[in-house]
């Protein structure tokens, strides 16, 4: 196993919006729709409300409220969801919001299609990781297995394994879930590097684990990361001090 000058010998990394990304952007099509119903629009707005959708997928008081109020991924829910984004968008609170917010979740439902992307110079990255000698796996929030897409995407020849929340049942930011992806490494937190682009669940999660962590932040989302930040996979080589 490598070790690198400032010790580091292994790398986890998130896999959605960190080494592949959905084309076009669920998000920003969601941005798209709703501008297009007359929702206010701007560049700062898109980012403030990104920043709260990260947020909120990590395990957020909110999300955990609204699967209790509406069940876990149920329409009821994805409708809400639609809501809450428009108000941070910017959207009058009342029932033309959650309408708009239901019409536009039903627009995705029948037209957004997206390919799957990798970032750029993700498997140039991972094969010089790989002939270095570093430790790699992915750890991500999914609630079931994404190995046939790993496998799809060119990546699994570079991974130990890609495990995934649902399957121990410990979400990011819990550590627990950051931990368990050391154990199958065989490494220590002070030895890992954890790379994801949502700073609440990625950054914040790996840190209280033990783990060093680097936030992807290609659209400057989070411009006040009080940890290291990069634009792309292929800015990470030099973090590890080689």
């Amino acid at each position: 196993m490598h070790l690198s000058t400032n010790g580091i010998c292994a790398v986890l990394f998130d896999l959605d919006g960190t080494l592949r990304y959905n084309v076009p952007s669920h998000n920003q099509t969601f941005f798209d729709y709703a501008a297009d119903l007359g929702a206010p629009d701007s560049p700062e707005k898109r980012r403030t409300t990104q920043r709260w959708i990260h947020y909120y997928w990590a395990q957020s008081p909110e999300l955990r409220e609204d699967v209790e109020a509406y069940g876990n991924l149920t329409d009821e829910f994805w409708n809400f969801y639609g809501y809450r984004i428009l108000r941070w968008f910017g959207c009058e609170e009342g029932e033309a919001t959650y309408s708009m917010g239901a019409a536009i979740q039903l627009r995705m439902e029948e037209e957004f299609h997206s390919e799957d992307r990798l970032g750029e110079g993700v498997l140039a990255t991972l094969e010089t990781l790989q002939a270095a000698g570093f430790a790699m796996g992915v750890a991500s929030n999914r609630g079931k297995p994404y190995d046939e897409q790993i496998a799809s995407l060119g990546l699994d020849k570079y991974f130990a394994f890609a495990l995934a929340a649902g399957s121990i049942q410990s979400w990011k930011p819990d550590p627990e879930i950051f931990l368990h992806a050391l154990n199958l490494l065989g490494v220590s937190p002070q030895q890992t590097l954890y790379v994801g682009d949502n700073y609440f669940a990625d950054v914040i999660g790996a840190r209280r684990a033990g783990l060093h962590p680097v936030l992807i932040d290609p659209e400057g989302v989070f411009p006040d990361a009080d940890c290291p930040v990069i634009c792309s996979i292929g800015e990470l080589l030099p973090l590890l001090g080689n």
